[in-house]
């Protein structure tokens, strides 16, 4: 007789050692038992989440949040998580269970990197947004000449004295 494969941890037997000892099958329920591996790390609890790191099992089996974000992305993010207004309206207790329930990112920023934003936030619009390639020539725009500008603005108001009369 041959074995079509080996039993290694009693997730592979499933209720059957239960129907044993519920039904008196006490040969059925010893050769289940002796089948199994003898190793303990070969047992059912240690096989569980194989897959996952160290840092994502510990966080399981101590069922802690997800790991708070240190740096936001605005771009990635639009609408990143903001407690600041909780600590106005109800104040420090409050904001401090908010910061645990939802905590906020310490640094927010956008796409660019930290010096950057630094030497950015020292410039004028124009440059920063040369900078950012937001900037959009205009076309020249042909100013008339101030006589021109006198003999229009005499015609609009001759035309609204003559609406009004």
């Amino acid at each position: 007789m041959q074995i079509g494969s080996t039993l290694v941890n009693e997730l592979q037997i499933g209720s059957r050692l239960n129907e044993a000892i519920e039904h008196n099958r006490r040969g059925e329920f010893g050769l289940l038992l002796a089948m199994l591996s003898s190793d303990t790390r070969d047992m059912a609890q240690f096989q569980f989440d194989l897959e996952l790191n160290t840092d994502q099992k510990l966080r399981k089996q101590f069922a802690l949040p997800p790991a708070q974000r240190l740096v936001d992305d605005i771009s990635t993010h639009p609408n990143p998580t903001d407690n600041a207004h909780v600590f106005l309206h109800q104040g420090a207790r409050q904001f401090q269970l908010q910061q645990a329930l939802t905590p906020e990112a310490f640094v927010i920023r956008g796409k660019q990197p930290d010096a950057m934003v630094e030497v950015l936030s020292n410039c004028d619009e124009l440059t920063k947004r040369k900078a950012l390639n937001l900037y959009q020539q205009h076309n020249v725009i042909e100013d008339m000449h101030f006589l021109e500008q006198l003999a229009t603005q005499r015609k609009i108001s001759q035309t609204i004295a003559s609406s009004y009369a």
